[in-house]
């Protein structure tokens, strides 16, 4: 007898249906499972059997034969487990029940019949949604994620019994619950608590007001690192669509923290300069999100930049300028979203002090030269803002009644700002002023004749390239939009080139 039962697959950020199908014939006892699996699918036959023994069934001695369809789609992972196990017991008459073609089931199964969590069931559930299927049989503690699709009846469980159960009549599957979000975080860290550096503050509050990627040059200890663990508390918070998409890329990736359905949290990720070029941008014989997409609708902090290898830096060009990364993979080519705030930390030299007002540096000038070229002039050009972070003079360290400005009140100032460019936007796929392409630089960037003349002459002096030249006015407007001016006038002109002036002193 063949039997059907529906489940889902991922492919990327998507999910799809597959149909389980079983059939249990006379002959030979063999277990098969075809329809491009992997090695963990094939696994499933011996979690499967134990299963069906363990909660007291018999496992069908004939021959097996289960397909998962569409049979040219790589099948990856433990997913798959629930379904194969009730579609042989549907084949085998070991339990009926009414149609599941609006019913689907996902799950691991474990050798004593317990369900255990899954990657990506945000994305499935999502999907399920637009396939019509009204049903979805769960891991337990997968639920809080199947709860943020609406408009879907789940059916979480701890084990195999409760779902044959529920299929059977005996005891309904009850689940009430809503779905548990994210708390809020109450950041320790406050821009308040560092002293001094009112430039590297300014500059921060431009980058987080208009989302633009920064670099912060100086020596050790001078407080760069201080500086940029502190960007998320001048975030304003994520809509409902990039918490959805966030979530999803956190799922997948198995990053989900266990228990929370959505996350509303920017998410701050800052990994070791020891991390691959794969690791980076992610990867798998079925590639999996990397750091850049983790980072998405988030920060994307890399401390010691030039201590990064080559290929690592290399791979974030393309990215910083399109919001997506492409991978390709003989299984198949795939793209995950990345629109991530980049914020860069580095010493100026090998030992640190090449430019120190009063230590002295100890590199030969050929060492600092090899030190900086390892950033390269194309990713270079790709930070809007270059910014130097002085050490902090004694006095300001020293005196604590020099009250220093709150986090919160930064945080105001950009999401005034972050409003302004919402409204103005609201019809256009882009949302922050980082993201403006040529065109919708020459609608919006509206300059006052001082600020036009200024920006020709910081052109030619500085030798500017043409993605340069467009920073500098994403920079500016949103300078003016910090200010409430809706034109760009001469003083924020003047204070966005000297944003871009940095690479001079060092690269030159």
């Amino acid at each position: 007898m063949v039997s059907k039962v529906n489940s889902l697959g991922l492919f990327g950020l998507d999910a799809f249906k597959i149909e389980v199908e079983a059939s249990t014939e006379t002959g030979l006892p063999i277990f098969e499972i075809v329809g491009l699996p992997d090695a963990a699918v094939k696994e499933s036959r011996n979690r499967v059997r134990s299963a069906i023994k363990n909660v007291g069934l018999s496992f069908p001695i004939s021959r097996i034969t289960v397909n998962l369809s569409p049979a040219d789609i790589k099948k990856e992972g433990s997913v798959y487990d629930l379904p194969i196990l009730i579609s042989l017991l549907l084949s085998s008459k070991q339990i009926n029940c009414a149609r599941l073609d609006d019913v689907a089931f996902v799950g691991e199964v474990t050798l004593s019949g317990e369900l255990k969590p899954i990657r990506g069931l945000l994305a499935m559930a999502l999907k399920a949604k637009e396939l019509d299927i009204n049903k979805l049989f769960v891991p337990f503690e997968n639920a809080n994620e199947g709860l943020i699709a609406k408009d879907i009846s789940l059916y979480p469980a701890n084990n195999i019994t409760e779902i044959i159960d529920h299929l059977t009549g005996v005891k309904k599957i009850e689940f009430n619950e809503k779905p548990k979000i994210q708390l809020e975080p109450e950041f320790s860290l406050d821009f308040s608590q560092v002293k001094g550096q009112f430039k590297a503050k300014r500059a921060l509050e431009i980058a987080a007001a208009g989302n633009h990627n920064i670099v912060l040059i100086g020596s050790p200890g001078s407080g760069k690192s201080m500086l940029s663990k502190r960007i998320p508390t001048i975030l304003p918070k994520m809509s409902y669509e990039e918490s959805i998409e966030t979530t999803k890329i956190h799922s997948i990736s198995g990053n989900l923290p266990k228990g929370i359905g959505l996350l509303v949290n920017r998410p701050f990720r800052s990994p070791h300069h020891t991390i691959s070029a794969a690791g980076l941008a992610g990867g798998g014989s079925v590639p999996k999100p990397g750091e850049i997409s983790l980072s998405h609708n988030g920060v994307l902090f890399l401390d010691e930049l030039p201590e990064f290898s080559r290929s690592a830096m290399e791979i974030l060009r393309q990215p910083i300028e399109d919001g997506v990364i492409t991978i390709s993979r003989v299984n198949g080519t795939l793209s995950y979203p990345c629109s991530f705030l980049l914020v860069a930390a580095m010493n100026p030299c090998p030992c640190g002090y090449f430019g120190h007002p009063t230590k002295k540096c100890r590199c030969s000038e050929f060492a600092i030269k090899r030190y900086l070229s390892k950033i390269s002039g194309p990713l270079l050009d790709r930070l809007d803002l270059h910014i130097e972070v002085p050490p902090v003079d004694y006095k300001e360290l020293a005196f604590a009644n020099i009250e220093e400005e709150k986090s919160g009140d930064i945080l105001k100032r950009v999401e005034k700002a972050r409003s302004i460019q919402s409204l103005r936007y609201k019809d256009l796929p882009v949302k922050c002023n980082a993201k403006l392409n040529s065109f919708l630089l020459e609608k919006y960037c509206n300059l006052s004749n001082s600020a036009e003349i200024l920006l020709e002459k910081a052109f030619k002096a500085m030798s500017l390239s043409a993605r340069a030249y467009s920073k500098l006015l994403k920079i500016s407007r949103t300078i003016a939009d910090l200010e409430g001016s809706e034109e760009i006038k001469a003083e924020h002109m003047a204070e966005a080139v000297q944003y871009r002036s940095l690479d001079r002193k060092y690269w030159m």
